[in-house]
């Protein structure tokens, strides 16, 4: 039979490696056609291909034996809380054991580190770094409250009706026992610290950041997930607030734009205003301005609730 020369659409559609070229009955002397790139060793793209990230991922794990995917294309292949500027990284990044000779392709950010076999997985074909230690790789880049959000995604307890899952993905424990194993690595300090000020309960990055930003302002640190009925699961909540001094505190992202949400958002507000909550509404420009402003309204609000509730304490030293 002879060897195919027309290019399979697997072949036109993505990057891939010269096995798979041979696979498909593609010669090597087909792949020096100008309708073909050679990306590195034994990697090659489809001419016109327009680069996308997983794409390009499957390809470099395809093509590096004993390696794997890792920091901030680990984070952005499975979707994990980045900051914007990072957020729309092409970079590639991939490890290998330390033991390993050290990653040398063009285009492509090398690592020899200390592994475990539970760090690694296999994705949708993709040999990559777990969701937890990509949160410690990223250690060495992101700053204490970037991974903190980054951390709080990771405990966080899912919704099993929206992601079709009912465990986090790691725990506080879990963490700690991880950064345990890898006392040497770059910004392991950063990443215990972090640790330390993660919180189960926040559902965005943004909900992280302003609790760390009360807590940088000398706030005591607000409940996460109020229930306006204790153990009512399934009433009205508060992203953050003080039980006690009937303060709830929402977040309200760019999803609840939408006029539903907006309706419900409006009838979950009325709920605690019924019950006698002062109820605090913030949203993207307060994010944008570092929530200077809600700093300024939760301390207002709580200097009120002492007037109106004065037998509460261990709040004024810090109004």
């Amino acid at each position: 039979m002879q060897p195919r020369t027309d290019l399979p659409p697997s072949l036109v559609s993505a990057p891939f490696t010269l096995g798979t070229a041979k696979a498909s009955g593609i010669p090597p002397n087909r792949l020096r056609r100008a309708d073909v790139g050679h990306v590195s060793r034994e990697l090659y793209r489809p001419a016109g291909w327009s680069f996308e990230l997983e794409a390009a991922a499957r390809a470099l794990s395809e093509a590096s034996p004993g390696a794997w995917i890792s920091h901030v294309t680990a984070a952005r292949i499975r979707s994990q809380i980045l900051q914007a500027w990072l957020a729309d990284s092409n970079e590639l990044h991939l490890s290998k054991p330390d033991g390993l000779p050290e990653v040398r392709r063009r285009g492509v950010i090398g690592h020899s580190v200390l592994v475990f076999e539970d760090e690694i997985e296999i994705v949708d074909g993709i040999r990559i770094s777990s969701r937890s230690r990509t949160w410690l790789d990223m250690a060495r880049r992101l700053s204490e409250s970037e991974l903190v959000c980054m951390g709080d995604e990771l405990i966080r307890v899912p919704r099993v009706e929206f992601e079709g899952r009912t465990r986090p993905f790691d725990t506080v424990e879990g963490l700690c026992l991880l950064v345990a194993r890898h006392p040497n690595l770059q910004g392991v300090v950063r990443a215990r610290a972090a640790i330390d000020r993660m919180r189960v309960g926040a559902d965005s990055a943004p909900e992280s950041l302003l609790r760390l930003a009360m807590e940088d302002a000398g706030l005591p640190e607000p409940e996460l997930q109020v229930a306006l009925r204790k153990n009512d699961a399934a009433g009205p909540t508060a992203d953050l607030g003080y039980r006690h001094r009937r303060l709830a505190i929402q977040y309200d992202g760019e999803h609840h734009l939408h006029e539903a949400q907006i309706f419900s958002d409006k009838r979950r507000n009325k709920a605690f205003e019924a019950a006698g909550w002062t109820v605090l509404v913030f949203g993207k420009k307060d994010f944008a301005d570092c929530f200077d402003g809600a700093i300024r309204q939760i301390k207002r609000a709580l200097r009120t609730s002492r007037l109106d509730h004065p037998q509460a304490s261990g709040f004024a030293d810090a109004l």
